[in-house]
């Protein structure tokens, strides 16, 4: 497995090929767009999803807890897809288990009530200003800070001779915002096309690569 470290304001973020990112000096996961409970919602309406993906999200989850031992997990929006179904008793057994405090910066999926997340002791916010970070859902650029944010599935496509070409999930850096891939299984990309400037991370098996 490989990893990158970007030390940005001091501070030495390691991102991860599961799509996560570990803030060293604050002991913290950083993960953006679960969306949990998409599988199980999409299997309703009769898509053939295969039902291990719902078990993998936390299984990547819990490898992440071994390796990094957080003291915090910061979720960056789109935790849960929609209203609640079955996915989410398998939600509150994993927090209930896991020792650590939880954080939940709100996203446009995120339509449960605060208070079901409250009574897990899980704290929502709509966006937190901490250290040198702005920490949002959606990027967003503001002075004074850097910004951590998701919401977009940044993919980076790669191409080679002929037609061939292939696309990869990624973090994409610029001088302003740091974007998270998705974390969770059957979520989507959307290919960012990148600039001089940009820094792009792609994730191929279990690496992070700079592009």
């Amino acid at each position: 497995m490989t990893t990158q470290t970007l030390i940005i304001a001091d501070q030495h973020l390691e991102l991860h090929p599961s799509g996560v990112i570990y803030w060293r000096e604050e002991a913290t996961l950083l993960i953006s767009d679960l969306h949990l409970g998409k599988v199980t919602h999409f299997r309703k309406y009769g898509a053939a999803v295969p039902q291990k993906a719902i078990e993998q999200n936390f299984e990547v989850l819990e490898q992440n807890l071994h390796y990094f031992r957080p003291r915090k997990i910061c979720f960056l929006g789109d935790l849960f897809h929609s209203s609640m179904n079955s996915e989410w008793h398998r939600f509150e057994e994993w927090v209930k288990k896991t020792e650590a405090e939880f954080l939940l910066i709100s996203g446009n999926h995120d339509i449960i009530s605060p208070l079901k997340y409250e009574a897990l002791g899980i704290t929502q916010v709509p966006e937190l200003v901490w250290g040198p970070f702005l920490l949002t859902h959606f990027p967003e650029e503001r002075a004074g800070y850097f910004n951590l944010s998701g919401h977009i599935h940044p993919a980076v496509r790669l191409r080679g001779h002929g037609r061939q070409s292939l696309r990869l999930p990624c973090f994409f850096k610029n001088k302003h915002q740091l974007i998270l891939p998705a974390f969770g299984a059957f979520t989507g990309s959307h290919v960012l096309e990148k600039s001089e400037e940009d820094e792009v991370y792609a994730i191929a098996d279990a690496a992070v690569i700079k592009i």
